[in-house]
């Protein structure tokens, strides 16, 4: 048995030695990451603005929380990934930023309070902020409401 797997080491390693000396002259070239595109970094972002509104609405803070945080991340990926969008007369370095980052503060703050009524117009004002985004960047196309039906019928957004 010993023996057997002795063998098929050494032929492993014999098997790697010329991809080993393929690279002798220097580290092998990166392979190009994953760069998910514009379309997926926004529909991920529907789903957490779907999914705070519910949240929120429950009264269920720490996921509502949880939501904000993964709606900044898809923001910053957006701006990362895609600081320039087609057409667009400005980038989104400077439109997601400008249309965001106040009603985020906001809902963290009616996060923090506990508050329906803080919440509900900050949530709101996200709204108005994403789709003062899509205009600006000609994207007037697209617009986002407050949610009115729940597709995830699988998920408990009342707190524990």
């Amino acid at each position: 048995m010993m023996e057997s797997l002795l063998g098929f080491v050494g032929l492993a390693l014999a098997a790697m030695l010329p991809l080993a000396c393929s690279h002798a002259g220097g580290p092998p070239a990166a392979e190009p990451g994953f760069v998910p595109g514009l379309g997926e970094i926004m529909s991920a972002t529907q789903m957490r603005h779907l999914k705070l509104w519910y949240a929120g609405r429950a009264g269920n803070w720490p996921l509502a929380s949880y939501e904000i945080d993964e709606l900044e991340e898809g923001f910053a990926d957006a701006v990362r990934f895609h600081p320039t969008h087609k057409d667009s007369p400005r980038p989104l370095t400077e439109l997601v930023p400008q249309f965001t980052a106040g009603p985020i503060r906001a809902l963290r703050s009616a996060v923090d309070h506990r508050s329906q009524t803080e919440f509900a117009a900050a949530h709101d004002a996200l709204t108005q902020g994403c789709n003062g985004c899509h205009a600006a960047a000609g994207f007037s196309f697209n617009v986002v409401k407050r949610p009115t039906a729940n597709p995830y019928s699988n998920q408990e957004f009342a707190p524990r």
